[in-house]
Parts: structure tokens; C-alpha cells; sequence
């Protein structure tokens, strides 16, 4: 397998382009902005600009001439390589007789949607472009993929092959689609050096390139708890605002997700501090040293590695309205606290054979005034724990919309 299809993120694009005259697909560099693209245009068409390619970049001389007379569907690949473009599509965009609608790629960067949003105003849409998700790739799973392995450390992890490597490898296609765990901790190893040292700078954030891969390897080790920033900067001989900014970076960048804490007026001391977690797992894990799945399952933060996997698949797939966590001094919490319309729907995750309901759980429903509560883990079966609180597989809840777990059913 060389490639995995796509299909629900080619409909996101295309009822984008249905609404706007521009599109940007935003994401990490290597997340497959580029294939989806050619599934709109091939890259030999006289209307694909690759901005890296300096014969495509050159037919771009003269801006304004050349895209004036496009008519259709027109991509500028690597578009924040050329930020004096966005005025230019303004004009474009905002005149009724110009043919031409435009698909702009963009490696994720503050100024890249900072541009897009002041330049373009209402006309443009961003859609967000990461990694495989598990819906992915259990579309393109073999009958293999699919069968358990009872003699495989894969039992312990996940009920199938193909949602083990994801988790393992984590979601960009390269590290994915690569031949071997080895070669893909390599790939990993090297795109995490090159988003360091070139990236970065490219977007203008001047970070020196040691201290961020000192930063990043420290955060690993607070995946999935709540942010201080008081011992990264002790560490690093920095200060807690310079320690905040190169968060910040790495969350513009679409390597880091900061979970906002939710807090109501409930009598009691609520967290107020955001939770860190990678959004890719594979990223985590080769800066975890975990290269291969026996070495995850032995490692000291390997629930806390699932519990990121699992939260950004739910995030992914269940697109809600909005999302946070809940926790109080006292020692109460809830994962994630997904809205929807009226709805208040209550997720935890639990890596483990038969979930059970904890005190915890309790209280968070009861304080939250929850419709519902899901525990995802990665088991196979789907069960009712209490009234209204159920354990839902991962794999179910993502493949079958009648078990989504924002489904509200």
C-alpha cells in the first residue's frame, strides 16, 4: 500500500470551494496537502503553482497578469513562501468578472492565516489538512489489518494491525506508509530536526533551533496534563513568558493542541490551566524513545500517549462545536466536554479491557449537567456502564455514526 484515499476530507474541500473563491489548506508540511490537491488539479496543469519550484515560481513574475487570466480552478502550492500574493487574490477575488477560484496551500504558520484572514476578509475558507485519521485507514485496511493477533503485542493495544501503526507511528504518510518501524522513527527523527531548523525560520519565529528541540523533548513528558510553565523554564534558564511563546509556536504550527479548561460557577475550585497534548502520536513517541509498539506499551507514559491518540481521533472525526476539559482542585476531571447545540457530552478515555465508572466520573456528571458520558477505550465491544454513561470502542465510535459518541444516541 502506497497511498490511502481520502474521501471525507475531498468533500470537506470540495463544499469549501462550493462557498468560497479561495481555499486554504493549512497543515504541517508532509500532511498530504499536496495529494489532495492533485486530486483537484494535477500538478502538470499550467494552472498549479508550486511555490518551492522555481520554474513555477518564475511564471509568477508578473502576478496579477498571469492570474487574471486563469479561468477554473487555480492552486498555489506553498503559498506563504510569497505572502505579496494575498493582496493580489483580494483584488482577484473581489472583482465579479474574474474566472478564476483558487486552492492555496500553506504550511501551517501564524502568518499564514493571519494574511489569508486580513487580506482575503470573507473570502476565503481554511480548511485544516493533518495526518491519517483512524477512519483513514480502516477504510484502507486489509482482511489482515483487520484480524486480531492474539499472539501479537497489538492485542494488548488495539483490536487490529492498521489502528496499532497509527498509533504507533502516528498520522503523517510517510512515517505511516514507511516499509518499516525503523524507517519511520527515522522519517519522524528527521521531519521533527527539519520543522526545527527550517521551518521555524521560515515563518519568522526567531527561536533558537537547540532550545526549541530542548522545549519539544520536555514536552513530551507533559503530554497530557495540565500546562505549567514554571519548571520548562527552569530547566531551559528561560523565562515563564519566553516558555509560553514557544508553546504558542508549536500550537500555531499544528504540532501541539492546547484542551482549554472549561470552569462554571459550581462552588467548587476549578483547573484554569489548558492541558498539552501532540497531535500526532508518532511525533511523541520518537521524541518518547518508543520505537516500536512492545517499547510503547512498557513505557511509563504510554497511558497518557493513548489518551492524546484517542482525543485527537474523537476531535477529528466528531468535529463539535466546542471542546474542553474540566477538573477541580479537588481532584475531579473530565478528559473532554464536547458541545453540541443544547448538548453537553462528557468523553473519558481509558486504556484499559473493561472500563468501569470511578468517582470521578461520577461527579463530573453530576456538576456538569451532562446529556451523556462515553468511556472510550480500545476493546471491541460496546456496553452500557450506568444510566447514560456507556463504553464505546474507538473503532465504533469513529466508524459508525449511529455510535459516534457525539451522536447524543
Amino acid at each position: 500500500m502506497d497511498r490511502i484515499d481520502r474521501p471525507a476530507l475531498i468533500d470537506s474541500v470540495c463544499s469549501a470551494l462550493a462557498r468560497s473563491r479561495a481555499v486554504v489548506l493549512a497543515g504541517p508540511r508532509q500532511s498530504g496537502k499536496s495529494t489532495l490537491a492533485q486530486s483537484f488539479l494535477p500538478r502538470s496543469s499550467p494552472r498549479y503553482f508550486d511555490l518551492e519550484n522555481p520554474l513555477h515560481e518564475s511564471r509568477l513574475t508578473q502576478p496579477m497578469d498571469t492570474l487574471s487570466r486563469l479561468q477554473g480552478l487555480v492552486v498555489i502550492d506553498e503559498v506563504q513562501r510569497r505572502p505579496g500574493l494575498f493582496p493580489v487574490l483580494r483584488l482577484l477575488i473581489d472583482r465579479s468578472d474574474a474566472p478564476g477560484q483558487y486552492l492555496l496551500l500553506g504550511s501551517a504558520s501564524p502568518q499564514l492565516l493571519r494574511q489569508a484572514g486580513e487580506s482575503l476578509l470573507g473570502g476565503v475558507e481554511v480548511v485544516e489538512v493533518a495526518g491519517f485519521d483512524l477512519g483513514e485507514v480502516a477504510a484502507a485496511d486489509s482482511p489482515a489489518d483487520r484480524a486480531p493477533d492474539t499472539a501479537s503485542p497489538l492485542n494488548e493495544a488495539m483490536p487490529d494491525a492498521a489502528a496499532a501503526r497509527l498509533w504507533l507511528r502516528g498520522g503523517f504518510p510517510r512515517s505511516y506508509l514507511a516499509a518499516s518501524d525503523a524507517d519511520s522513527l527515522a522519517w519522524r527523527a528527521g521531519a521533527i530536526s527539519s520543522h526545527v531548523e527550517v521551518d521555524l525560520p521560515q515563518f519568522g519565529l526567531g527561536i533558537a533551533a537547540p532550545a526549541m528541540l530542548r522545549f519539544w523533548r520536555m514536552l513530551a513528558h507533559c503530554h497530557a496534563q495540565v500546562w505549567n510553565a514554571a519548571e520548562p523554564a527552569r530547566s531551559l534558564g528561560v523565562s515563564e513568558p519566553t516558555v509560553r511563546r514557544y508553546l504558542e509556536t508549536l500550537t500555531h504550527t499544528l504540532m501541539v493542541r492546547q484542551l482549554q479548561p472549561w470552569h462554571e460557577n459550581l462552588g467548587k475550585r476549578q483547573i484554569k490551566a489548558p492541558k498539552v497534548y501532540f497531535r500526532d502520536s508518532g511525533l511523541l513517541h520518537a521524541l518518547m524513545g518508543a520505537a516500536t509498539l512492545p517499547e510503547l506499551l512498557a513505557h511509563p507514559r504510554c497511558g497518557a500517549s493513548w489518551e492524546g491518540f484517542a482525543l485527537e481521533q474523537v476531535l477529528r472525526i466528531a468535529r463539535p462545536e466546542a471542546a474542553y476539559f474540566w477538573a477541580t482542585h479537588q481532584g475531579a476531571e473530565l478528559d473532554l466536554l464536547l458541545l453540541r447545540a443544547e448538548q453537553r457530552i462528557g468523553v473519558e478515555f481509558k486504556r484499559a479491557d473493561v472500563p468501569t465508572v470511578t468517582r470521578s466520573m461520577s461527579t463530573a456528571f453530576q456538576d456538569l449537567k451532562l446529556d451523556r458520558l462515553y468511556v472510550v477505550y480500545p476493546g471491541a465491544d460496546r456496553f452500557a456502564l450506568d444510566d447514560r454513561i456507556e463504553a464505546v470502542p474507538l473503532r465504533e465510535g469513529l466508524q459508525n455514526p449511529r455510535a459516534n459518541v457525539l451522536a447524543g444516541a
